[in-house]
């Protein structure tokens, strides 16, 4: 028996900066992230059936045309290793493969290991033609 939930909604702020914590993600402010999470263009939620605790989740970002990302994929570490970021991937994918066009660009940052989750549904590594990059604005 599951004892989760998958739906497609946006997390509340709150429980979305606590499980990017516990997941070990980098910390997000909680005005950009509230700016950020109304702006998603898809975003799967994983909730606990009985509590409704949010244990996983990931986001679409993007322009809705020719440039999309794949983000805040994260799931609670008492809840990992248990196919739920696979789970989040393929619903992210069924947005991806109807919605996308075919010639978008859909990217993602991926942490080692979680790239092996990413290379099963097509994502591949772009150097040595191409680095990821990101920028720390500072203050």
């Amino acid at each position: 028996m599951q004892f989760w939930s998958i739906k497609t909604e946006i997390p509340k702020v709150e429980e979305y900066l606590d499980l990017r914590k516990s997941g070990g993600l980098s910390p997000r402010g909680k005005k950009a992230s509230e700016l950020g999470l109304k702006n998603s263009l898809f975003s799967i939620c994983i909730r606990e059936k009985e509590t409704g605790r949010l244990v996983g989740m990931g986001r679409i970002v993007g322009d809705g045309g020719t440039s999309y990302q794949v983000v805040d994929i994260v799931v609670h570490p008492e809840y990992q290793k248990q196919g739920l970021g696979k789970q989040i991937m393929e619903q992210l994918m069924a947005y991806i493969n109807e919605k996308c066009d075919p010639l978008a660009y859909v990217n993602l940052i991926a942490d080692v290991p979680a790239n092996k989750l990413y290379e099963q549904f097509g994502f591949v590594e772009t150097s040595p033609s191409s680095v990821g990059m990101y920028l720390k604005v500072k203050r």
